[in-house]
């Protein structure tokens, strides 16, 4: 590294200052500016270059920073950073975020993750689901839409069936243990539900009386009617109480394992659920809660008939991914192959500039995993079926781009996977306190396919302007009559007549310096405190480079530098590296 040298008062930022500094010597941030960009776009398809963005090329990325530029409506593809121009756009992209821990899953999202767990005990139908939507996700037709008390009618049956048989097992356990007498045959036992009418007079606490088994009085008139027939045969005197209090015991972890707690009642053995009313039974996976932080239990069980695994690795080219890939992408986007080839597929889902943060004992700022790029796989039976390309960041999980097999596509595999990403969050919070939200990219409103992503709720859309996060319930009646708005002006409004004469108004340069809007980068940025990469180890504030070059290239400059800044923020150019080279 070469020596610092001084220059009008000042020590020149070598890569080990200036570049890194407030960032904890997580390392810096060099990009290079791509300036603006205008493409066709896929959303409305109208062949002209109607696509607006500004783009930056990244050779490092700090995790800090691309937080920051995430929050300021930037997103990435392998190592290029782009910041869509929403003014000017024909499909305006919001960036889009769910607070993990406030995540209140809908009634098809609640289906989704129940299919998945019938398919992996063996008992989903594959062959009842309809052809792919527009979105490319697939619904199942079986009997999902037949709902009792939150469980789809076959579901429940099910259920009943498997509890039915680990009682019949600890009874098994019972005899053998000596418990109960060995040399006779017991009755089988047999779940009934509980009508709801039954539940509050009989459960305790804040628990619904779900299920109920009166086996303990079966067994009980069995043994009596043996003593009966055959005086001198050892038999047991075991009242139905204790019957039921012996089988509750040896049920507990298998009902608590399913999200159930268990009881001995008056010779009942009941099964209950942790909350009232509010809680819908998820067959043989445990109790899915309307209002839980975590939407789905995916837990190892006895009765499942293919494993499924997922597994989190960092971001690497990996040949049964990008096989994955083409097909899905040849499959379901119509690709055709010669644009489908291992080099593109790097640049866009291997590649990254994000400088890996691994994970540290001592620091619980950092989750296990790390901060940086990865790749979620998704296995069934050791069978890649998806991927999830993802970035850890220090608030975020932020969700880049997924493909699976389109032979599974009857799981709904896309929505399943946020699901899964949103419970990963809340999990990882636990070890991260920062890392509260779930990013999904960007929000068309005008675009169909993209409306899926307001269906995580609550969830809440960047202001293009002002770069503050406005509830998607109020960003969504104001989209609904103009594609672009500046969402922060109607937040805080409290006239709603102005505010929907504002909305339909054309005159946007009134907006955009309303309030007390002082923000530098709004009126012309300040450029002495960017922060300029002139060699590869040097690094100068372009206050003490200006008098290096001659009039026009520093006027040339200045309106480069200037637009930068105007794109990333004053904050961030002073810390990122501005490269001349």
């Amino acid at each position: 590294m070469a020596e610092a040298k001084k220059k009008g008062g000042e020590e020149a930022s070598t890569s080990g200052g200036g570049g890194g500094g407030g960032n904890g010597g997580r390392g810096e941030s060099l990009v290079r500016d791509c300036g603006p960009r205008e493409s066709t776009c896929g959303y409305c398809k109208s062949g002209a270059l109607t696509k607006l963005s500004h783009g930056l090329r990244s050779q490092s990325l700090t995790v800090d920073d691309y937080q920051a530029l995430v929050d300021r409506g930037w997103r990435r593809s392998g190592c290029y950073l782009y910041k869509p121009d929403m003014e000017k756009s024909c499909c305006p992209s919001y960036t889009i975020r769910l607070k993990a821990s406030e995540f209140v899953p809908s009634k098809e999202q609640i289906r989704v993750s129940k299919r998945m767990q019938r398919f992996v005990d063996g008992t989903l139908d594959v062959k009842k689901t309809d052809k792919l939507n527009d979105s490319g996700e697939s619904c199942n037709i079986a009997t999902e839409s037949q709902v009792v008390d939150g469980g789809g009618k076959d579901e429940t049956d099910q259920f009943m069936h498997f509890l039915s048989e680990q009682i019949n097992k600890s009874v098994q356990v019972c005899m053998k243990s000596g418990e109960f007498p060995s040399d006779i045959q017991l009755p089988k036992a047999s779940i009934k539900r509980v009508v709801p009418a039954k539940r509050n007079l009989q459960a305790e606490n804040s628990e619904e009386l779900i299920f109920s088994c009166n086996i303990a009085f079966q067994i009980s008139a069995t043994l009596r009617r043996l003593k009966s027939d055959f005086p001198h045969t050892k038999s047991s005197e075991l009242s139905p109480t204790t019957i039921a209090e012996i089988l509750a015991s040896h049920l507990k972890q298998t009902a608590e394992a399913r999200g159930l707690s268990v009881r001995a009642c008056n010779g009942h053995i009941n099964f209950y659920s942790f909350t009232k009313q509010s809680d819908l039974i998820d067959p043989r996976g445990g109790i899915i809660s309307k209002t839980a932080p975590t939407a789905i239990i995916c837990a190892a069980r006895e009765s499942q008939r293919h494993k499924f695994e997922i597994r989190l690795k960092q971001s690497s080219f990996d040949y049964e991914e990008y096989s994955l890939y083409k097909k899905y992408q040849l499959t379901v986007h119509n690709d055709t192959p010669n644009h489908v080839t291992e080099s593109s597929y790097k640049r866009f889902l291997v590649d990254t500039p994000l400088i890996y943060i691994p994970p540290n004992d001592n620091n619980a700022a950092v989750p296990p995993c790390g901060f940086g790029s990865f790749h979620q796989q998704y296995l069934v039976d050791g069978k890649l079926i998806a991927v999830g390309v993802v970035d850890v960041l220090p608030k975020c999980l932020s969700s880049k781009y997924l493909f699976w097999d389109p032979d599974f596509a009857f799981l709904s595999l896309g929505k399943f996977s946020a699901l899964q990403e949103i419970k990963w969050v809340n999990e990882t919070q636990l070890r991260c306190p920062s890392l509260q939200y779930y990013y999904l990219g960007y929000y068309i409103h005008s675009c169909n396919k993209m409306r899926y992503k307001a269906a995580y709720r609550p969830s809440e859309l960047l202001c293009p302007f002002r770069y503050q996060w406005v509830p998607y319930d109020i960003s969504k009646p104001l989209l609904d009559i103009k594609k672009y708005v500046i969402l922060s002006d109607y937040a805080t409004s409290q006239n709603g007549e102005s505010l929907l004469l504002n909305v339909l108004g054309s005159r946007m340069e009134d907006l955009r310096f309303s309030d007390n809007e002082s923000d530098s980068e709004a009126n012309g940025a300040d450029l002495n405190n960017v922060l300029i990469g002139v060699r590869p180890d040097v690094r100068r504030r372009f206050k003490d480079l200006r008098h290096a070059f001659n009039p026009s290239r520093r006027k040339f400059l200045e309106s480069q530098i200037q637009r930068y800044v105007r794109a990333v923020g004053t904050e961030l150019s002073e810390k990122m590296v501005y490269s001349l080279a």
